[in-house]
């Protein structure tokens, strides 16, 4: 899964970043709003990570402009105002959750985890799909009950497509789901990806939409 990190403390966006890189996320860091205005409209993120106290802008100003042009991402603002009126400002502007430093990275990544299922509907923590089930806090799949060991990329690949459930996605959020800004993957090397988990966990596992992308396929297909 991608992750947008707005934070402008270098320590702290790179304890972050690769706390969250070893827990199996993808993370595009920026460090100012412009930056991360920019890393909106040109890639897909399915959660943001928003520090308030940004040299260029404030933090809540950027969240409300973003909600009131439509962006429904989940926003988990992270920051050290920690007054009861800031919170309560904060998750009306838009935001999802609110975290305040210092805080511990393993309920950083819990709550990221949970918001996910949030915003895709889901209460539980696994995720079933026909003979497949996936732990997405553990890393662990299943597939006929049978403990699957998946190559990174190719588990956030079906990560993906297990969150998005039978809703079509481009190759290019995909890629975007896969690589960070300055990755220049092969242009062959999400149909590899693609082509590794069919031959594992059978040839309908992801459905080739012509023309518009992919989608996970039907259960139990």
């Amino acid at each position: 899964m991608h992750i947008l990190l707005v934070e402008d403390n270098n320590e702290v966006a790179g304890a972050i970043e690769r706390g969250l890189s070893l827990a199996n996320f993808t993370v595009n860091r920026v460090s100012n709003a412009q930056q991360a205005e920019h890393a909106i409209k040109h890639f897909s993120s399915d959660l943001i990570i928003l520090d308030l106290g940004l040299p260029d802008a404030d933090g809540l100003s950027l969240l409300a402009n973003w909600r009131a042009q439509g962006l429904t991402t989940p926003v988990l603002v992270l920051t050290a105002r920690d007054g009861l009126q800031d919170r309560v400002q904060g998750l009306q502007t838009g935001a999802d959750d609110y975290v305040l430093k210092p805080f511990e990275l393993d309920e950083l990544i819990a709550r990221i985890h949970a918001l996910l299922r949030r915003s895709h509907g889901r209460a539980i923590q696994t995720i079933s799909h026909g003979e497949l089930e996936f732990d997405p806090t553990h890393r662990e799949l299943r597939h006929h009950g049978e403990l699957v060991d998946l190559p990174r990329r190719e588990l956030a690949l079906l990560e993906k497509f297990l969150y998005s459930g039978r809703r079509i996605i481009t190759t290019e959020q995909l890629y975007d789901s896969l690589y960070g800004f300055g990755e220049e993957p092969d242009s062959n090397a999400l149909n590899v990806h693609i082509y590794h988990l069919r031959k594992k966990l059978g040839k309908n596992i992801i459905e080739t939409v012509r023309g518009l992308g992919y989608r996970l396929g039907k259960p139990n297909s």
